[in-house]
């Protein structure tokens, strides 16, 4: 091989040992280089026997480069391949799949459009944490519309805005413009009249009943006939509430031989007799359809893509029909399956919490035991950890699985670093919010020879935090499901080795050598003359507790690792007990 042969061998060398280590994260190897190589530079390949020798200095200068330097390096030689590289690191840190056609759109425009029926369970949660995070992928806009034109069977809780925009915020997201559909009834009204004009809608006064039979039987319905100028007049009628509730509905014309019967002739209006709880909406009784209003309000404000359950494919196709008597351009649609939901004992559906909370089997929306967003807000979990796992299940039409344990080992990621450790010694549920067996009870133990000062570190991982000074006294407090068998020996978390004789710890002057060596268990504990009484709220219901001094001290609403049993967030101090929120393990 000659020099100058030798000096491109070289250089190529360098550049696919540069890009291997970048791309895989880890030390280029020679045989791993030779492959590529050979067949980028066929020239090379009657030389093979020379190559290795020739290549293995060069990857062991790269080798030595920190990534930074590798970065720098593979930019002179071939900014192309880092860009590649950004471009695959960008892929897979992506948790959703590229929304359709969004080259066509100035801008991606998206809606959140909650029924403010309820606070956000965490089912309700998957559309922000979607929406909210492509807004973020493609620095896109979104409405938060309130879908709240329904004031009888999915009736408006006047709390509930308040608190979805609140939930939104915890989530991490905010909206570029928030509107209550209930505020826009004159714009329903106004398209419904131009619909009319263009005879594509009719007021009906069949009975529900009649009008389904003829509807499935592709039986034309007998008003679909009607004068436009007497429908305009019947459905002014409408919204000046001359008509019972039942009584006159206002259809859309569609195809009443369509093969899916679901969409021959829909409900655009109806009335209601039950008055809007917004003194704002009070007035009106004649309202939209779910269907008319929303397919009116997002042309209106600009909805490029939609994102909605696989049960609500023939609202799309329902508004298609509107759309093309209006000319406008339907949105791009992505449906996706339900989200199923494990942990919970309580069903996460809006009706059954509200149930729920009204008869004291649940004491409000943040319950620990509520599969409710403001619940976990309240437990410590932040919502990032809740956005990136609802995100990572995708848009597909499948029905997928929200586990919760995704949620908590996001979150322990997130909270880990931060978190104080602390002692706590359970000590059996409480009654009356669990039917779970008292499986934790506390111990009074005599212990001797002890230390006066157990010092164990505020976080095992950062040194510089210092210790926390726990006293000892004349006895412990130990979970009884720790206490070892008589004669044999436990180590006391920050304190040291004691042997159990049946009623008393001895201290033993032992080093931690005997945990490493023997298996000696590790336990957690306090003093029996010092502590802090605590009321952990969990799934399970409350757990009663023995918190080491100084817990009373933590401010509300920090995380806080109780060692060995989990994360919680401190709630507040009560007088005589402090509260926490248990998070996860």
């Amino acid at each position: 091989m000659d020099d100058d042969l030798r000096e491109r061998v070289r250089e190529a060398a360098e550049q696919a040992a540069l890009y291997n280590a970048l791309k895989h994260g880890s030390d280029a190897q020679v045989g791993a280089i030779m492959g590529p190589l050979m067949g980028e530079n066929p020239e090379f390949r009657e030389h093979g026997d020379e190559i290795p020798g020739a290549i293995s200095p060069v990857i062991a200068d790269v080798n030595a480069m920190d990534e930074d330097e590798k970065r720098e390096r593979l930019g002179e030689l071939a900014p192309e391949l880092v860009e590649e590289l950004e471009a695959e690191d960008e892929s897979e840190d992506q948790l959703l799949p590229d929304l359709p056609n969004v080259e066509a759109y100035d801008e991606v425009r998206m809606r959140c459009a909650p029924n403010p029926n309820g606070p956000w369970h965490l089912g309700n949660a998957r559309m922000p944490a979607v929406i909210g995070t492509y807004k973020e992928m493609y620095d896109g806009w979104m409405l938060v519309r309130f879908d709240d034109t329904d004031p009888e069977t999915k009736r408006p809780d006047l709390d509930a805005y308040d608190q979805i925009l609140d939930d939104l915020h915890y989530l991490g997201f905010e909206a570029d413009e928030v509107v209550k559909a209930s505020d826009r009834v004159e714009t329903y009204y106004e398209h419904a009249c131009r619909l009319i004009g263009m005879g594509g809608a009719y007021t009906c006064s069949c009975p529900a009943g009649e009008f389904s039979d003829m509807k499935n039987s592709g039986q034309a319905c007998p008003h679909r006939d009607k004068d436009p100028d007497v429908v305009a007049e019947e459905f002014a009628a409408m919204v000046d509430g001359e008509y019972e509730s039942g009584e006159m509905v206002l259809r859309v014309k569609t195809d009443i031989e369509h093969k899916n019967p679901a969409l021959r002739d829909w409900v655009a209006f109806r009335m209601i007799d039950t008055p809007h709880p917004r003194e704002e909406a009070a007035e009106h009784r004649c309202w939209p359809m779910l269907d008319f209003q929303s397919g009116v309000d997002d042309h209106l404000t600009g909805i490029t893509h939609i994102i909605r359950g696989i049960d609500l494919q023939d609202s799309a196709k329902r508004q298609r029909f509107l759309y093309d008597y209006f000319g406008w351009e339907y949105p791009e649609v992505v449906h996706w399956g339900h989200v199923q939901l494990d942990e919970y004992d309580v069903k996460m559906s809006t009706s059954t919490i509200k149930e729920k909370i009204a008869s004291g089997e649940l004491d409000g929306w943040d319950d620990p035991r509520a599969p409710t967003v403001s619940s976990v807000k309240r437990r410590g979990i932040r919502g990032e950890a809740i956005v990136d796992a609802l995100a990572s299940l995708g848009t597909s039409t499948s029905d997928v699985d929200l586990a919760m344990s995704t949620v908590y080992a996001n979150n322990r990621e997130l909270v880990d670093d931060e978190a104080p450790r602390q002692f706590l010694v359970r000590d059996g549920f409480d009654a009356r919010t669990s039917d779970a067996e008292e499986s934790y009870s506390a111990i009074e133990v005599t212990i001797e020879d002890a230390p006066a000062v157990a010092t164990p570190q505020v976080h095992p991982d950062h040194e510089e935090r210092g210790e926390r000074e726990i006293p000892v006294g004349d006895s412990v407090l130990v979970e009884r499901a720790d206490l070892p068998d008589v004669g044999e020996r436990v180590w006391l978390k920050g304190l040291g080795p004691v042997r159990y004789d049946g009623e008393t710890f001895a201290f033993l002057d032992a080093s931690i050598d005997i945990v490493r060596e023997e298996g000696v268990d590790v336990i957690h504990w306090v003093s029996a003359d010092d502590h802090e009484p605590v009321r952990l709220r969990t799934l399970d219901g409350d757990v009663h507790g023995y918190a080491e001094p100084g817990f009373e001290s933590v401010d509300p609403d920090t995380i806080v690792q109780f060692v060995r049993v989990g994360f919680a967030r401190c709630d507040r101090h009560d007088g005589e007990e402090s509260v926490a929120y248990f998070s996860h393990p």
